[in-house]
């Protein structure tokens, strides 16, 4: 494999991170710091809540160009731009006869989608945290597909584990 093939599955880049401090304490204390406002973390405080992020299941019905790999790619760009997150890389792939999966890995997280063309479905998953907008992606999806028929749904993730801790 040439460093080009590494370089586009995201293998080998230099990223600044650091391998995982396994000797940290990983204890309720910890958990307990999240809830402490003044803490400079992406962790969400909305409503009284505090979460990991916003993950929505978006799924689109009655779409069109669901098979197209460069729209795909160019709906999760136009997501990353009016949600307000950070790209760091796309990778799509062409099934055939028919059908696109995909991933845009963000700072934030991820925007994911799996393609049923034949059907007019794609099974999008848009998990954003920090100050990222991820429903802003709901109205790009609809622009994108070419429908109106775009059903989501949000979770909270990591709220049950902060709000357990906090409440304990």
């Amino acid at each position: 494999m040439t460093d080009a093939s590494l370089f586009q599955l995201g293998i080998g880049l230099e990223t600044g991170a650091h391998e995982e401090d396994t000797t940290r304490d990983v204890s309720i204390a910890n958990v307990n710091a999240v809830a402490d406002a003044d803490r400079d973390d992406h962790f969400i405080r909305r409503d009284g809540k505090i979460f990991a992020g916003t993950h929505l299941i978006i799924e689109v019905t009655k779409g069109t160009g669901l098979d197209c790999e460069t729209r795909i790619q160019n709906a999760f760009r136009k997501m990353v731009e009016v949600c307000g997150a950070t790209l760091l890389h796309i990778h799509t792939h062409k099934f055939s006869p028919q059908g696109v999966s995909g991933v845009a890995v963000l700072a934030e997280s991820h925007i994911s989608v799996h393609t049923w063309p034949e059907i007019g479905y794609g099974a999008f998953d848009v998990f954003m945290c920090g100050d990222a907008e991820p429903w802003k992606a709901v109205d790009v999806l609809k622009e994108a597909f070419d429908t109106d028929t775009v059903d989501v749904r949000e979770l909270l993730r990591g709220e049950e584990l902060v709000a357990k801790e906090v409440a304990a």
